[in-house]
């Protein structure tokens, strides 16, 4: 529901004093969590206890954290300086023989991230490298806890 009305998340766990921890009791209820919420995985998670004031002020932060990745405007220059050469080194498949051969990259001017790739046959663009162009463009531009969308266009 968040990712369909674009929402950023940012998952907080209260009542962190009351679990008995071991040593690596963080990582696997993260873990957990993550199962939970696949296909998911760049959502922060906050382990928070409100009586003891444990990470309630870090929760707030990363909501703020969350909601400026949300609005972040990156210019066309700077996306197609990073992620052409990524896109010559890994391109999309070829389809039936013909080769897809994106031009430039823009994001749209919407509240929440949106991308347009404009290419010369979008139809056979497939999923897992649309998922494969989404995560780079996490990796290069910090857009953790926040849904974006990725649109192919003919040129």
């Amino acid at each position: 529901m968040a990712q369909r009305n674009h929402k950023g998340i940012v998952v907080v766990v209260n009542k962190w004093d009351l679990i008995e921890k071991g040593t690596n009791t963080h990582k696997l209820f993260e873990q957990q969590i993550y199962e939970n919420i696949a296909p998911f995985t760049d959502i922060p998670i906050i382990f928070t206890s409100v009586i003891t004031k444990q990470r309630v002020i870090k929760a707030l932060e990363m909501a703020h954290r969350v909601y400026e990745n949300r609005v972040r405007r990156i210019s066309t220059s700077k996306l197609n300086d990073v992620l052409l050469p990524i896109i010559q080194d890994n391109p999309p498949p070829a389809n039936k023989g013909k080769y897809i051969k994106i031009k430039y990259i823009t994001q749209l001017p919407l509240a929440y991230p949106a991308f347009v790739f404009f290419c010369n046959l979008p139809q056979y663009i497939k999923e897992p490298y649309q998922r494969f162009i989404e995560n780079k463009l996490r990796e290069n531009f910090d857009f953790s806890g926040v849904p974006m969308e990725i649109f192919f266009r003919q040129k």
